[in-house]
């Protein structure tokens, strides 16, 4: 079976990483630049083909600070930053940009906040204080806290932030407005209003804003979407068909001038459907991207055949999927 840590692979050595890549796996991790996508099927090593393609990167002399990675969760940027950093060495890796989208966004607007009339010194809300916020906002609104649950006026606005609206925008569709008052809910749109009014007074944003806050930038400071895109000259995203629609709207932008733009994912594995992840990121990623080169990563280390022809046959019965056939040399299995 394939190891996934090649740290604890005894013939690894920094300059024969590539070697420890099946055949599909090395051709995805060298053809480093265009549009790319990597389908990985689960257990597909998609975690060592995505490392490797960075410190491939690193080695053939791109600097590391030209390349833009995005993860999921802090653990598994970590883990790979380790992983390249015993390719290419500690210095190399320090410089890399890599990170969750909030993390990494974060990061650039402490330099472009100011854009917006934010200090650079911003507080970041964490998920209890938007929702304490919200709550005081209600009260104070003379709304019933029954009626008007914290949580569910908290998601409202996420989903909002998420589909790439701002209050005003909110509240100039009738559809939304329609909807939230066929729900009983019509002050929702006057108290996303004051609510993002409340943060911008403290000098706060919350989660959703660190990437709503970076489009609105890009869309309407062309010299500093000039700056970054000609900074990240590759970008790379994993768990892509977990991203948003908002997600996916920056690192486009980013990407647009050189579209050396890697993505990582199965559209068999999405299942944030309900944070507001939406699939057609990856199956429709060939329209914008019409120069794709796709390496499907089929051979599964970790399950055992039976499991693999089980999921098989319920993925095949998907009405709209990338089209993949996972195999395994494993044993038969129960």
């Amino acid at each position: 079976m394939q190891n996934d840590n090649f740290s604890e692979t005894p013939d690894f050595t920094p300059t024969n990483y590539l070697n420890e890549l099946n055949g599909v796996q090395r051709l995805a991790a060298q053809n480093t630049t265009g549009p790319v996508m990597i389908v990985a099927g689960p257990g597909s090593g998609k975690t060592r083909v995505l490392t490797y393609r960075i410190a491939h990167l690193i080695h053939s002399g791109v600097p590391a600070w030209s390349i833009l990675a995005l993860t999921f969760t802090n653990k598994a940027a970590r883990e790979m930053k380790d992983r390249i950093g015993k390719i290419v060495g500690e210095q190399d890796v320090a410089q890399l940009w890599m990170g969750t989208f909030h993390s990494v966004f974060a990061r650039l607007l402490r330099t472009e906040a100011t854009h917006l009339g934010y200090p650079t010194n911003f507080t970041i809300y964490d998920t209890e204080d938007s929702k304490s916020l919200l709550a005081s906002i209600i009260k104070e609104q003379n709304l019933s806290s029954d009626t008007y649950k914290t949580n569910v006026v908290y998601n409202r606005i996420s989903q909002a932030k998420n589909n790439l609206l701002t209050p005003a925008a909110y509240l100039k569709i009738p559809e939304i407005v329609q909807n939230d008052a066929a729900a009983g809910l019509p002050k929702i749109g006057e108290l996303y209003k004051l609510y993002a009014n409340r943060c911008a007074q403290a000098g706060a944003m919350d989660f959703d804003d660190l990437l709503l806050n970076i489009y609105i930038i890009f869309e309407k400071f062309p010299d500093a979407l000039y700056k970054y895109q000609h900074k990240f000259k590759y970008v790379l995203i994993d768990e892509f068909q977990d991203t948003n629609h908002l997600q996916y709207a920056i690192v486009k932008r980013i990407a647009d001038v050189f579209q050396n733009i890697t993505v990582v994912g199965d559209d068999a594995q999405s299942i944030y459907a309900f944070r507001g992840a939406t699939i057609d990121n990856i199956l429709n990623f060939e329209k914008d991207f019409p120069e794709l080169r796709v390496f499907k990563l089929e051979q599964n280390y970790r399950s055992t055949q039976n499991i693999v022809k089980a999921a098989n046959e319920l993925i095949y019965r998907n009405k709209h999927q990338l089209k993949k056939e996972i195999w395994t040399q494993n044993e038969k299995g129960e």
